[in-house]
């Protein structure tokens, strides 16, 4: 059974802050690759479209970028931590000239889950602490309800992007629901855009 996590509320907070730095949270499969279930081979890795571009364009809007997955795989004994390492590695190739602050992975099988394997939120705590985040003014990009969940646990604002699962999600309560990674951009671009024009 899951882990129950309580939802943290959004908090509004003062735009810019010198203290700390907004955050765009990433599901890895079905997000910014194809889906492939239990992805274990760098050559099964294939970025979607306009991904590398959309990732730069979210950096230099000032958002620290990070990577959130489950990768129950390791924890199943379908493939080693070493492997997955290699797609990792391929991913960060493959989305050049855009670079990850950082990448988090949980290997929990699900039926021994602990708070950092999502919908919990320890690895996102994981990254506020570690990149000194601003929970308020940061957003979540997936294509399973889990990463939405997670989101809003976290009190993050979401996206559901129905690449991967996300065609056929229909429980999931994102904020936003965008065809791909690309319009994901552009909706965050746009919120950016707004806030930095209210606090002018």
């Amino acid at each position: 059974m899951l882990p129950h996590v309580q939802r943290l509320e959004r908090r509004p907070s003062t735009y810019p802050d010198a203290m700390s730095f907004p955050a765009v949270f990433l599901d890895r499969d079905g997000t910014l690759m194809r889906e492939v279930n239990y992805c274990s081979d760098p050559k099964q890795v294939e970025i979607f479209p306009g991904v590398p571009e959309g990732l730069l364009q979210l950096k230099e809007a000032g958002y620290k970028l990070l990577v959130i997955s489950n990768q129950a795989g390791i924890g199943r004994g379908y493939f080693s931590e070493a492997q997955y390492r290699l797609v990792e590695t391929e991913l960060a190739r493959q989305v050049q000239p855009a670079v990850f602050d950082a990448v988090y992975f949980c290997p929990d099988h699900p039926e021994r889950a602990t708070a950092r394997r999502k919908p919990g939120i320890g690895m996102i705590l994981e990254a506020q602490r570690d990149h000194n985040l601003d929970l308020g003014r940061s957003f979540f990009i997936g294509d399973k309800a889990i990463d939405i969940e997670c989101g809003h646990n976290a009190g993050l604002r979401t996206i559901l992007v129905r690449t991967g699962y996300g065609a056929k999600e229909s429980h999931a309560r994102p904020d936003w629901i965008a065809e791909d990674f690309a319009e994901a951009v552009k909706i965050i671009l746009k919120e950016t855009g707004d806030e930095r024009d209210q606090s002018a």
